[in-house]
């Protein structure tokens, strides 16, 4: 099925090519959710509102992009969307808990069990590195995660971001510049001299 039979498929809402979009995009759509959000069950149940989203605005899907890089730009959105969302909810909430007074006492060894020490470390590295990307400028951290999780090439960032070739390479070139900075304190055996 080419991108216009999809297309004009999900217009009609045609059960086969719903089936199709969906066959073809979920894991796509759930992966750079995550990348996002960091959270497995967020992006499984934000990729569910993203293709409800494609099949309310398929009918104005502009044919100048492909369907992949649309989805993209949706699937990067929404994300972005939800991330905001959560972090205003997490100060709301730990604004709360602050006035409130809550002291959570739980005892460590109700805990989960315990990790060896090279999964512990691997674990902290990773947490690291997520948080440093999170932290990135809004357009390093699309680019970057497009980039370097998604293996998509320059081109097909620079038409999901809506950006010249030239800016795409330059959002990466920045993006790694600022993780080296970040990520020097933590893994200075990596860092470049």
């Amino acid at each position: 099925m080419t991108d216009q039979e999809l297309i004009e498929g999900l217009i009609t809402h045609n059960r086969t090519a719903i089936n199709t979009l969906v066959n073809t995009y979920q894991k796509k759509v759930i992966k750079t959710a995550f990348y996002f959000l960091q959270n497995m069950e967020d992006a499984e149940e934000l990729s569910q509102d993203i293709f409800i989203d494609i099949l309310d605005s398929s009918r104005r899907f502009r044919k100048a992009a492909s369907l992949s890089t649309w989805i993209y730009r949706i699937t990067v959105n929404r994300s972005l969307n939800l991330v905001k969302k959560n972090r205003r909810n997490k100060v709301f909430h730990s604004l709360e808990d602050f006035f409130a007074n809550k002291t959570n006492k739980t005892d460590p060894s109700d805990s989960e069990p315990l990790e060896t020490k090279s999964a512990l470390e691997e674990n902290e590295r990773r947490e690291i590195l997520n948080k440093a990307i999170q932290s990135l400028p809004e357009n390093q951290k699309i680019a970057f995660i497009l980039s370097k999780y998604e293996e998509l090439s320059y081109k097909e960032i620079a038409e999901i971001m809506n950006l010249s070739l030239s800016s795409v390479e330059s959002v990466i070139h920045r993006a790694k510049l600022n993780l080296q900075k970040r990520l020097s304190a933590h893994f200075s055996e990596y860092v470049k001299i």
